[in-house]
């Protein structure tokens, strides 16, 4: 259990045998998953009967217990998945981890007893993020692993919500949240918790290893006191999908560290045994980025794990531990049954046993009774004292200490694994309306300069980068466009500049800001601007437009991961569109792939990544972080007609010329077949 102004031990656990692990080896908490609705829908997880077990075997150790839910839902989706969390709810699950903000809306109606946590899915980056969601209800916050030391004290300082940092355990290359490569190589969203990790794949830049969107482990269990000092609440580790070896020595390592002060390198050594991609890294959290942090899993990696090791480590968590300290009283007297009381954790019960008899030979020792109760050898539960009061040459079979002392153990642990009484109020889940235009579908256009054709004045909203010249943004406004900004996707460390230069566009006019990150909402809502809401914000599903709606977003795309037959059901009470047109950026990663390669400078900000059939993806850099775009363009000119209720089709424009763009328009226009290499996306394929 966690000690007072100690950090949090968190553990992963894709089954029981990994929460058995991780309890004996000191974690605080563990995660878990259900069979639905889990970002990592290929671990073993839970099922009811099996989340009961662990809830119980969890809380008889002082131990919490948080349910992931953290993956985008769908309208049809909805009524399960708020039925997962009814079930989980009542038998006294801790804390729900989630991602879709439309389903967090729901839970947190549904649900009033119980603690949220915003899933790392999320992209939590930035103090505006943390202090909305806080705002909104949120406990805690799980930051991105991309986020050095300084970054994450300035969140952990700027408003009370609990922080949760990941300290071992795997690297995406992407941001969590914000990756689509999966889904549109091969219709397995990351995001619905079915990622097939293709980034493991060969993917090459000039001069890299051929391996160059993997990176290394994360580990800082080292710096566990130093979190500890900044005040994390929580130090997370990586790995439902991993075995129950890798679970208990990964706990035991981050418990000796947080005891401790420091880590023990021969745990971190066996830790890499177990499982490691060519060692570890803690290059985000120094921010010490480039080539050192890439590695993939070799042969020696593999075989590292051998079975003496992972022999060595269920060894150390075979037997049960003993958290519960218990005090015994035994009274016996003559003609009187025999009463044992237990006191533990601030529950006390009492049992009667067989009424003493006059000993023939010896009577009953207080000796005796002593080592015969403290046998709880098994159980976890650690006899502190035994009381014994005894008559004068009385005695009682063992067997009937025994039974009292197993029926006083037994006692105790219903009481203390009681679960709760937790109000659970029904919610009204009726299929939406679909959403109702207003006029006919307009167009949007968002550009990575302002160098911008006049045809385009057509459109009702033009946005380019924030961080444009406030000259050449000023010169659009002068023209006549109706200008946005668009805030990065990601701005680690940059929010004050971004709010800065907002400042400094209202003054020249601008007064809408598009927004792709829950961190770049908080800002454009804390300073008054029209918001509109990107694809990157993952909207699902009608409740989640609401949710938006309803925090002052006043129109948003929806994720790209939606097929059209899903769009055209989506109801709610903002306005709705979709990206149309354009290489769609399947990730972005704070951690150039240049760097693995021939260095960023070559690039000059704009380069390639090439996978292992030659395929071509556009990387572009921008504000500390890098994109990378499909190979091919989504073109849906022809296609408009299939998405019947949207207000708007956005157009996404990245490296085409000022011509490409003009003509790219007049086919949207003129709702003209496309020509040459262009995909659809998932519009008409889905996801799983």
């Amino acid at each position: 259990m966690m000690m007072n102004n100690s950090i949090e031990i968190l553990a992963p656990c894709g089954s029981y045998d990994s929460v058995e692990a991780a309890v004996r080896q000191g974690a605080d908490a563990v995660y878990i998953g259900s069979l639905q609705f889990s970002a990592r829908a290929y671990a073993a997880n839970f099922d009811l009967t099996q989340l009961e077990k662990a809830v119980r075997y969890c809380h008889l150790h002082g131990v919490k217990v948080h349910m992931a839910i953290n993956t985008l839902i769908s309208d049809d989706e909805l009524p399960a998945a708020l039925k997962v969390a009814e079930e989980a709810y009542k038998l006294g699950v801790d804390a729900f981890i989630i991602q879709d903000l439309g389903l967090a809306d729901i839970i947190k109606s549904a649900c009033p007893e119980i603690a949220l946590h915003a899933s790392t899915q999320m992209g939590v980056h930035t103090p505006g993020a943390a202090k909305l969601l806080y705002s909104l209800g949120f406990e805690r916050v799980v930051l991105a692993r991309e986020m050095s030391r300084s970054e994450i004290e300035e969140v952990v300082k700027s408003c009370p919500v609990e922080t949760e940092v990941f300290v071992h355990g795997a690297l995406c290359m992407c941001m969590s949240g914000q990756c689509y490569l999966s889904a549109m190589i091969g219709g397995r969203s990351g995001n619905r918790g079915r990622c097939a990790q293709p980034c493991r794949l060969p993917f090459g830049v000039p001069n890299g290893t051929g391996h160059d969107l993997s990176l290394k482990d994360n580990c800082i269990i080292d710096e566990l006191s130093e979190l500890c000092k900044i005040g994390v609440t929580s130090a997370k580790i990586e790995g439902r999908m991993k075995r129950p070896e890798y679970v208990g020595a990964a706990a035991a390592a981050c418990r000796h560290s947080a005891d401790k002060g420091y880590a023990d390198l021969g745990e971190i050594d066996r830790l890499k045994a177990v499982f490691s991609r060519s060692g570890f890294t803690s290059g985000y959290y120094y921010g010490k980025l480039g080539r050192e942090m890439f590695g993939t899993r070799s042969k020696n990696d593999v075989v590292s794990a051998t079975d003496k090791i992972l022999s060595e480590i269920r060894t150390e968590y075979k037997d049960e531990v003993q958290t519960n300290p218990v005090n015994f009283t035994l009274m016996i007297f003559e003609n009187t049954p025999s009463m044992l009381t237990a006191e533990c954790c601030g529950h006390t019960v009492c049992v009667d046993g067989d009424i003493p008899q006059y000993a023939r030979n010896i009577a009953l020792s207080k000796d005796k009774c002593r080592t015969q109760l403290s046998k709880t050898g098994g159980t976890s539960f650690k006899v502190q004292n035994v009381n014994v009061q005894i008559g004068d040459g009385l005695t009682l079979p063992i067997s009937s200490l025994n039974l009292m002392r197993r029926e006083a153990l037994s006692q105790l642990e219903e009481l203390i694994t009681k679960v709760p009484d937790r109000k659970f109020i029904k919610q009204n889940l009726t299929v939406p309306i679909p959403h109702k235009k207003q006029n006919k579908t307009l167009f949007r256009a968002i550009f990575r300069n302002c160098d911008i054709p006049e045809c385009f004045k057509k459109c009702e909203l033009v946005t380019v980068p924030l961080f444009s010249e406030i000259s050449d943004i000023k010169s659009l406004i002068d023209r006549g466009f109706n200008a946005a900004v668009e805030i990065p996707r990601a701005f680690f460390g940059l929010e004050n500049k971004v709010r800065e230069k907002l400042s400094a566009v209202r003054e020249i006019g601008i007064n809408n800001v598009y927004c792709n990150n829950i961190g770049a909402v908080a800002v454009a809502k804390e300073m008054g601007f029209n918001i509109h809401g990107g694809f990157a914000l993952n909207i699902f599903n009608t409740q989640a437009v609401n949710f938006y709606n309803n925090i002052g977003v006043n129109d948003t795309e929806l994720s790209i991961e939606l097929a059209a037959n899903q769009i055209n059901k989506i109801g709610g009470n903002g306005k709705i569109g979709i990206i149309g047109y354009g290489y769609l950026p399947l990730m972005i990663t704070r951690n150039c792939p240049n760097k693995n390669g021939s260095g960023c400078k070559a690039c000059g900000g704009k380069s390639h990544i090439t996978d292992r059939k030659g395929n071509r993806f556009t990387l572009m850099c921008q504000s500390g972080c890098t994109e990378l775009f499909n190979c091919n363009p989504l073109v849906l000119s022809d296609k408009q007609e299939q998405f019947r209720n949207i207000d708007f089709i956005t157009l996404k424009f990245t490296s085409e010329s000022s011509a490409e763009c003009e003509k790219i328009f007049n086919d949207y226009l003129n709702k003209n077949k496309p020509h040459g290499e262009y995909t659809r996306g998932l519009y008409f394929r889905g996801v799983e």
